[in-house]
């Protein structure tokens, strides 16, 4: 049976082409630009991770019996065999951990030998996580770093609730608006595209069914340069009141430009005017890819619901760590109070089993309960072992006072956006807007800019993008995703700036350039006078 190319979502694909053509013998090195996979980690922390867990294992081991070790007793104090064992394993990692110890007590909630324990005990992991919806040695470190890199320091107080990462907080999400009674199937919403592919795909889902409105941005000159941003136009669509949320990934996905001043005060604007029950969820995932962020859950934080990853700037995408955070004043909180009591019936008995007024849990907990199904929010919580790696990141982050780390990932992106677009010919994005993570590329207008419209028309009416991509893998031995399913144009691709050694940018768009001059030989062979085109 043969694969409907068309069919397949840009992810799909790109799965598809790879089975497909690395398959093959071929001169050229395989390179997938389309993953979104970082290809650096995070060492430090990691190494302190391992370390801290060794350590915990030995203290555990004190009490062995043969085959079976104790427990970490959390009112046992633990410092001086700690910096004894960081002595005894000199490195990075160990003068991380003393880092802690000595010069971050207070990012750490509470006493710092408690708080030792209470980590030890985490990172063995052999108790339920409790609190469920975070640790407490792990709330305030997870809350300092969310602070410290997405979150103006005179933010609004929140709370956090730690999730395995960022998919899992989008479906948490979801699923509790509508839980709630806060979203119904076939409700009014707004996406604002281009964006991630799953928040255009989740809302068509039969459980939902949502009636979307999509608010597009477009290029556009900001200090001579290029970004994409939301017309006042498209924005102010958001003045109806019938438009129940919107979801927005800031800075974007696929073309890693962060919302401007001027259109977070515009949505500031309509809220206060026009919509003030705008339930706004923001995925900020990629803003701390830039040296200065203003997300909308520091603009408007009574409105808005915050989801944040860890995978991408830490390079953890196999960790599945993040958290998502709802202001402890908020309007989710709001709009429960105000169901009617027929709803309100309905949702005690819903959540009864919780607590005796089960009509005071909040959402940010009912989240939660949700995620594990209500009957089972005694087994909830993300396992102690990923919270005690996401507190070494967000350490790791708050220590580190040069913001050393931040600018070498930072500068790893733009210089390869700078490789791969200087090869292209393509305008460089302002930079204190776009994370270089990604970058997309309109073909088509890359192809009329630099082999004239008549092939660029020519290549639309004859090809399609995925025609493209599947020739630039089979011949080129390169895959980038297509990114019509993200909202954006018919010919966009998404070239993922992260997850390819730097060099090999040059080559990438050497390699975009090849298969094209050859089509566009095809394409002189074929009509002659083009050739005085």
């Amino acid at each position: 049976m043969t694969t409907d190319l068309e069919s397949l979502s840009p992810f799909e694909l790109s799965l598809y082409l790879e089975k497909k053509v690395r398959s093959i013998d071929h001169p050229k090195e395989w390179l997938n630009a389309g993953r979104g996979n970082p290809n650096w980690t995070a060492f430090v922390p990691r190494e302190a991770y391992f370390l801290l867990g060794q350590f915990a294992t030995e203290m555990t081991m004190r009490h062995s019996t043969g085959f079976t070790a104790g427990m970490v007793d959390t009112e046992e104090i633990y410092g001086e065999s700690l910096l004894r064992f960081l002595d005894e394993h000199p490195g990075k990692g160990s003068a991380f951990l003393r880092d802690i110890w000595e010069n971050g007590t207070h990012f750490l909630g509470m006493a710092r030998e408690k708080w030792l324990a209470h980590m030890m005990d985490y990172i063995i992991g052999d108790n339920y996580p409790n609190p469920e919806r975070v640790l407490k040695a792990c709330e305030l470190p997870i809350k300092q770093y969310l602070h410290h890199e997405l979150f103006d320091s005179d933010s609004a107080p929140f709370d956090v609730f730690a999730v395995e990462g960022g998919t899992a907080a989008i479906c948490y999400v979801f699923d509790s608006l509508v839980n709630n009674g806060l979203l119904h199937p076939k409700d009014k919403i707004a996406l604002m595209i281009p964006t991630f592919a799953p928040y255009l795909e989740i809302p068509e889902l039969p459980q939902y069914e949502f009636d979307v409105e999509y608010i597009k941005a477009q290029p556009v000159q900001i200090d001579g340069q290029l970004s994409h941003q939301y017309p006042d136009e498209e924005l102010n669509r958001l003045r109806n009141k019938d438009i129940k949320a919107l979801f927005v990934v800031n800075p974007s996905n696929p073309t890693s430009d962060a919302l401007s001043e001027a259109t977070i005060a515009l949505l500031q604007e309509i809220i206060r005017e026009d919509n003030p029950n705008l339930m706004i969820l923001t995925d900020d995932v990629y803003g701390t890819f830039l040296p200065k962020f203003t997300s909308l859950f520091t603009a408007i934080p009574y409105n808005t619901a915050c989801i944040y990853s860890y995978s991408k700037y830490f390079g953890a995408t196999g960790w599945r760590i993040g958290t998502i955070a709802v202001a402890k004043d908020n309007l989710f909180d709001r709009l429960l109070s105000e169901h009617s009591r027929r709803e309100k019936k309905a949702l005690n008995e819903r959540y009864g089993t919780l607590a005796s007024e089960p009509e005071k849990i909040k959402f940010i907990d009912r989240m939660v309960a949700d995620s594990r199904d209500i009957a089972l929010n005694h087994a909830a919580g993300l396992s102690s072992p990923q919270q005690v790696m996401m507190v070494l990141f967000s350490l790791y982050s708050l220590l580190d006072k040069e913001h050393g780390y931040k600018k070498e990932v930072m500068a790893i992106c733009h210089e390869r956006e700078t490789l791969l677009f200087d090869h292209l010919g393509l305008e460089h994005p302002l930079p204190s807007l776009s994370t270089a993570y990604y970058c997309e590329i309109d073909l088509q207008d890359w192809m009329a800019d630099r082999y004239g419209t008549s092939f660029a028309a020519h290549v639309r009416e004859e090809w399609t993008v995925t025609d493209f991509l599947t020739r630039l893998a089979e011949e080129e031995h390169l895959m980038l995703l297509k990114t019509d399913a993200f909202g954006s144009g018919e010919w966009t691709v998404r070239v993922s700036l992260a997850n390819l050694a730097t060099e090999h940018y040059a080559e990438v768009g050497s390699r975009i350039v090849t298969l094209t001059d050859c089509i566009h030989q095809e394409y002189q062979s074929e009509f002659p006078s083009s050739r005085h085109q």
